[in-house]
């Protein structure tokens, strides 16, 4: 087993992936007190997806949401004052990890001791995916894709497939499949059967979909 590391963790309802970026929005007394840490320590806090409950607190004794055992570290890259009051951040993903223990602070912060998995190795974009870096690039012509500026490889097989991922319109609990992959060939694949089976949409669908899928705003917690 590897070095285990203790970091805080934020169960949320989407998937974030290496690389990606994601806007959130902050208002819990915990969780604003956790980018406060992470900031001054220069530390990161795990994304992890929920998969059952729900993370907001409406009383004492609301239960912490069940969550996957794999996610991504997520680093602050920005934060500003929201007109409504709110602190807003970007995250950035990173390293993958897994979840051995995890147990509730006084304050109902989640924390969690983790270990990180191996690296996804490098590997060129073969023959056999190169429809699907043709997909990922008329994603990127999209008025609203564009905006996220991201950076994308289209000659890395994980930089495409972790894109990809996050952009098409399939449910959370696939991209989370996707994530916990560890071969970024097999996840190229494993997107083209997904890409056939939405096929009977044309590109203008497809673009359609991914933006109701990520959100149009930054994410309330």
């Amino acid at each position: 087993m590897g070095e285990r590391f203790e970091i805080p963790l934020f169960p949320l309802g989407v998937v974030l992936f290496e690389g990606g970026q994601l806007p959130l929005q902050i208002f819990e007394t915990r969780y604003l007190d956790m980018v406060s840490r992470c900031l001054r320590e220069e530390m990161p806090f795990g994304a992890v997806l929920i998969r059952s409950g729900r993370d907001a607190r409406s009383s004492p004794n609301d239960r912490q949401p069940d969550i996957f055992e794999v996610g991504s570290e997520a680093s602050i890259v920005n934060f500003n004052q929201l007109s409504n009051g709110r602190l807003g951040i970007v995250v950035r993903g990173g390293r993958k990890f897994r979840i051995l223990e995890s147990w509730e602070q006084p304050d109902h912060l989640l924390l969690g001791m983790v270990e990180y998995l191996p690296g996804e190795p490098e590997v060129a974009i073969g023959k056999e995916h190169q429809a699907l870096v043709d997909i990922l690039k008329e994603l990127m012509k999209h008025p609203m894709i564009e905006k996220l500026e991201l950076d994308i490889d289209f000659n890395d097989a994980r930089s495409v497939g972790r894109r990809l991922a996050e952009l098409l319109p399939i449910e959370v609990e696939i991209k989370q499949s996707l994530l916990q992959l560890q071969w970024p060939r097999e996840r190229l694949s494993e997107i083209t059967r997904l890409v056939n089976k939405l096929r009977g949409y044309d590109s203008t669908n497809l673009l359609s979909a991914s933006e109701g899928d990520r959100g149009s705003g930054p994410r309330s917690v």
